[in-house]
């Protein structure tokens, strides 16, 4: 790989985006405020743009271009984000008496999520080539490849399979 993003500086952003997910389900259900949730997913955002800024070399007209649409981008990831954190929240609930209907209806959701996030993508990827040449949009979809695979991967160790036993 000649990417040169950092590992340890990913691992990092992604640990506290996991820790944001699981500590936003906690704040649901305590009913704590959300003033440190929306600091932490600022401090999320902020790093995450740090380290996409770090690795795209990007000229002063192509940041001028590229970040307002990143911005926008983001924004639309943030809402299915949120449509993750509560799908979690819900098969959390229904683990433990798990029905046909209730794994029907989260895998439907997860299902409608995922096509959803890739409608974002496609519907962005016109967005991004305007600012950028091709090379480098393809770089940036690498970098949130990149992040969403290892978030993906941390929730799937930490999200138990559905208990078919019952």
């Amino acid at each position: 790989m000649n990417m040169p993003i950092g590992k340890k500086k990913l691992v990092m952003v992604l640990m506290i985006m996991i820790v944001l997910v699981f500590s936003n389900s906690l704040c649901l259900a305590e009913d704590k405020p959300a003033d440190n949730m929306d600091i932490l997913r600022d401090k999320i955002q902020a790093d995450k743009k740090l380290l996409v800024a770090e690795n795209m070399q990007l000229t002063e007209a192509e940041a001028k271009a590229f970040w307002p649409v990143y911005a926008d981008y983001q924004n639309e990831l943030f809402l299915l984000q949120s449509r993750s954190i509560k799908l979690i929240k819900d098969f959390a609930g229904a683990y433990q008496k798990m029905t046909d209907s209730d794994a029907k209806k989260l895998l439907d959701e997860y299902l409608t999520i995922e096509g959803l996030r890739l409608k974002v993508r496609q519907a962005y990827l016109p967005k991004f080539r305007k600012v950028l040449s091709e090379k480098k949009v393809a770089r940036y979809y690498q970098l949130e490849n990149k992040i969403h695979a290892v978030l993906a991967y941390e929730l799937g160790k930490e999200i138990p399979l559905v208990n078919v036993s019952k």
